[in-house]
């Protein structure tokens, strides 16, 4: 993990650049597609879904909430990346849920720097990682 400064301009130009977004998402859902079938079923994108931290984070303080809600949440989450609810989801589905996902984000963000504690293999981490190299060419 690491701190990073990013704005919402840092996840739409990345976004926009289709083959880093591409290339990104197709190694993650690889990473995540445990059983190598193509499908990511509900129990391979658990863990993903619970690094959204959901629930955990209530203004700044751990607080511990309840296992049955965040089953709930969590299941909901899985069925908006299932567009054709057959019960997994391919790599067309989990592009462009996480597109959709990632603007959102940006919308939310605006253009104000935030601050945020990025998993190092994450999405987000590899739009600033792209952000950040073009300052260095």
């Amino acid at each position: 993990m690491s701190v990073e400064i990013l704005d919402g301009a840092t996840i739409v130009n990345f976004i926009e650049d289709e083959e880093a977004f591409t290339i990104s998402i197709c190694k993650r859902f690889a990473y995540l597609d445990k059983d190598n079938d193509g499908l990511l079923s509900y129990a391979e994108m658990l863990k993903e879904l619970q690094c959204l931290r959901v629930f955990e984070t209530h203004f700044g303080v751990d607080v511990e909430p309840d296992p049955d809600e965040l089953d709930r949440v969590y299941e909901s989450l899985f069925i908006q990346f299932d567009h054709n609810l057959n019960g997994t989801v391919d790599l067309e589905e989990f592009k462009e849920e996480t597109k959709q996902m990632m603007l959102a984000m940006a919308d939310g963000m605006g253009f104000l720097p935030v601050q945020m504690v990025l998993e190092q293999d994450s999405i987000l981490k590899k739009a600033v990682e792209k952000e950040c190299n073009k300052f260095d060419a």
